[in-house]
This record gives C-alpha cells, structure tokens and sequence, in this order.
C-alpha cells in the first residue's frame, strides 16, 4: 500500500524547470514538439509550424449554466480595430516545454510540461515569428501557452520586440497566459522589458485561478497548499503593472460541502485586491481531453468534481449579480475599469 503522492514544492520545481526551460544568453525558449505527442490527437487542425505550433478555435459559446468566454476574443477585436466581435476566432499557439504544476484537467501530457529536449526545440522570438509569416492566411492571435509561460517571462517581451522588427505589431494580438505560479516576471525581467510590456498596445495577459480555496487548489495542481495564496500575492502585483488583464477559474475540488461559501471566499479575495476584477474573468469549465480522459480512469474524487463545478458555477453566477449593477456587468469584458491598476514605479 502506498502513501499520498508527495506534493509539489513549487518555488523548488519551477527554479529546475526554468533552468532547463530558458536559454537566456541565446533568447531561446523550448517549445513543446506537437507532432507525435499525447496532446496531437485532440488537435482539430493538423500542427503548423513544423509541429511546433497549433491552430486554437476561441468560441465566445460555452456550456449550458456558464457563462460566454469572451477571452481573448473581444479584447482582440477592440485592439485590431474590428467593430464586430465574430462568434470564433482562430489563434496560433506555441506551448513552452515547462510548468511546475500537475493539473489533472490539463489538456497537455505531462510529458511535455517537464522541459524534454528530446520532446522539444529551442526557438529565439524571431524564429517563432518566421513560423507564423509562414502561415497563409495567419490567425490574428498569437497565444504565447504552456506549459506555463511565467516560468520564462522573458519570452513575452523578446515575442514584442521581434514583432515589432517584422512590422506585425499593429496587425497582430499578443496573449500570453500565467499560472501566477512564479514571481520570475518581477525577479527576472528588466525594467526596460516591463516597460515595453506596459506599452505594446496589442497586448493581453490572462491569469489562471487554480481553485476557489487552498484544499480544491492542490487537487486540481498537486501543489502545496500555500500556492493558493501565493497566486494572489502575484495576481496583486500584475494589476499594479498596469497591463490589460483579464482572469480565468477553475471551480472543481473534490468536496461537496462549502462550495458557496468557497466561491463567496474566493470573490471576496478577488475584491480585495480589485474591486471590479471579477468582471474581467472567466470561470472555465474542465472538459475531458484524451489526457485527462486517462486520469479520469478510476478515480472518483475527479469524477465527482466534474459535478461540483456545476454546483460552484451557479454560486459564481448569484454572486456576480449580487455584488455588481447591471450596467457594469454589461459592459464589454475589456471596458470594465480596474480601479487600483498602474500604481507601479
């Protein structure tokens, strides 16, 4: 009989993978291999870029009880100057080969989260950027996933800059996700980077919280349980940079009991932070990939918070309309006013 899995030490994890994950000298990020893996049969269109990158389908439709995802959708047409925002947009993504949690419901294997080179290949921005001049027709959307980007956030600015030197900063949008998993973004970047962030007009960041409390926290990631309130304590710092930021939640946890007062907790924390950020996030609903269709296989706990996120949602739901006026939570995602953003010097 074995003992529960040991959990993950995420400051530990993430300093490993981001060693093997970054070639700073060189500005070379790895990129996760498409082809041949785990993740290429719940492809819907075939790997581009020489099996390095994916075509991803945003749709604004998502499931009965939730709500739409206007991410990154809406606040890419506002950037694009396009006056109508479409149903479906296409993005191309580039997956970085690292990330420090293990959630059950991520649709990568785990074999490319660990900084493989034999599952992956370093690529400068530039070299990204070639890839996608490639492309005929090229999605609008350039979606910087993982893996988990904010284990090597030098990647983002250097994607900015050779942009900028291919001309495509106006007729592209940047989006790069961040696991508010690592505080590497203010420890590693310089200040000539962080400017530049703050400044690319056609840029949206969007962070993942990982749970509504501590215990459903490390049963989605593996993670010890003080990550839960780590991810705020860099959600915070974000926001005080001043970058166009947006949020997404996952609601599923193992236990039926507390989930509204859960998510009444985890909105409170929000506000605390920002009042109105709650407006600017999107609760995902975990669906069953093949990998996770494989971790699925004879667990119980999992299976059941596939249920209990439906219960979380419609607790999401009574608190948004309880804690906001109609008219604010009509505005457009990306014109909901963050009070306590760009405070950063």
């Amino acid at each position: 009989m074995t003992g529960p899995a040991k959990l993950i030490d995420t400051e530990r994890f993430a300093a490993r993978l981001r060693a093997r994950a970054i070639d700073i000298e060189s500005g070379r990020i790895l990129i996760s291999r498409l082809t041949g893996s785990g993740q290429e049969i719940d492809l819907t269109l075939p790997a581009n870029c020489n099996g390095y990158g994916r075509v991803r389908h945003f749709r604004l439709a998502t499931a009965d009880g939730w709500p739409q995802n206007p991410l990154p959708i809406a606040p890419a047409c506002r950037a694009l100057g396009l006056a109508a925002v479409p149903e479906l947009m296409t993005a191309l993504v580039f997956q970085n080969a690292a990330c420090a949690w293990r959630c059950w419901y991520c649709f990568v294997p785990e074999e490319l989260l660990k900084a493989d080179v034999n599952r992956s290949e370093w690529f400068t921005a530039a070299d990204l950027v070639g890839l996608y001049q490639q492309i005929p027709d090229a999605p609008r959307i350039i979606d910087l996933s993982g893996g988990s980007p904010d284990l090597v956030p030098e990647w983002t600015p250097w994607m900015m800059r050779a942009l900028m030197n291919a001309g495509l900063h106006e007729t592209t949008y940047l989006w790069t996700d961040d696991n508010l998993s690592t505080t590497y973004l203010f420890d590693a970047v310089s200040r000539e980077d962080l400017n530049l962030l703050r400044s690319y007009r056609n840029y949206g960041r969007v962070c993942c919280i990982k749970g509504f409390d501590a215990s459903s926290f490390t049963f989605n990631t593996r993670a010890a349980p003080r990550g839960y309130d780590r991810q705020f304590e860099v959600l915070h710092q974000l926001l005080k940079l001043g970058l166009d930021l947006y949020g997404y939640v996952t609601l599923t946890s193992p236990n039926t009991d507390g989930v509204t007062q859960g998510v009444a907790d985890l909105l409170d924390r929000l506000q605390a932070i920002e009042p109105n950020f709650p407006l600017r996030m999107v609760p995902l609903r975990i669906q069953v990939f093949t990998p996770v269709e494989q971790r699925l296989t004879r667990d119980i706990e999992r299976e059941r918070s596939l249920a209990v996120q439906e219960e979380a949602i419609a607790a999401w739901t009574d608190e948004i309309v309880r804690r906001f006026s109609p008219e604010l939570r009509a505005r457009p995602i990306y014109d909901v006013p963050l009070d306590r953003r760009d405070t950063w010097s």
